[in-house]
């Protein structure tokens, strides 16, 4: 029974501190593109939405994150395993830029509702305007998204503990 409980213990411990990575790029991510986008439109949105525009880029990265973590669990992007790595970090990568898309319109939807705004009203806001700013937006995520899918997928063939060695420690000459 104790032993159970402690490798259950370290397990949890473990993918709290895979989704506290995961939360924190992609906290990182979404505050950045953010603020791009109130600099860029900072005629149209005033100055006190960036708090409110940066807690959603967080709301974001803790339910991304979370899917993230429960992809890893089913195994999305499995079925690249014994093929170059290149192909799990752009498939893993193409799928979670669409995901985001989608959490990304939900969000100009909830937010043009909470100004009493139709839904038709509140969809052109997305990227910019229209499908051509939501695929925009897909693009950016998307190529934003392969280092870290990168680092994962590498961590995954090498070890997490080999690779945080190989970035971490000093090199000896």
């Amino acid at each position: 029974m104790n032993e159970g409980t402690t490798r259950l213990k370290k397990k949890a411990i473990s993918e709290a501190k895979k989704f506290a990575v995961i939360v924190a790029y992609l906290s990182m991510l979404f505050v950045l593109l953010q603020l791009h986008r109130l600099t860029i439109l900072r005629t149209q949105n005033p100055v006190h939405l960036v708090g409110y525009r940066v807690g959603f880029a967080l709301i974001n990265a803790l339910i991304l994150g979370k899917v993230i973590l429960i992809a890893e669990a089913f195994h999305v992007g499995e079925r690249f395993k014994n093929r170059p790595l290149v192909y799990a970090i752009l498939f893993k990568s193409a799928v979670f830029s669409v995901l985001l898309v989608c959490c990304n319109i939900l969000e100009e939807l909830l937010v043009g509702v909470f100004h009493n705004k139709t839904i038709t009203q509140s969809i052109p806001a997305v990227g910019g305007g229209g499908v051509q700013g939501m695929l925009l937006v897909g693009v950016m995520v998307f190529i934003v998204l392969i280092p870290f899918f990168s680092f994962t997928e590498v961590a995954r063939v090498i070890g997490e503990d080999e690779l945080l060695s190989i970035i971490f420690k000093r090199r000896t000459s």
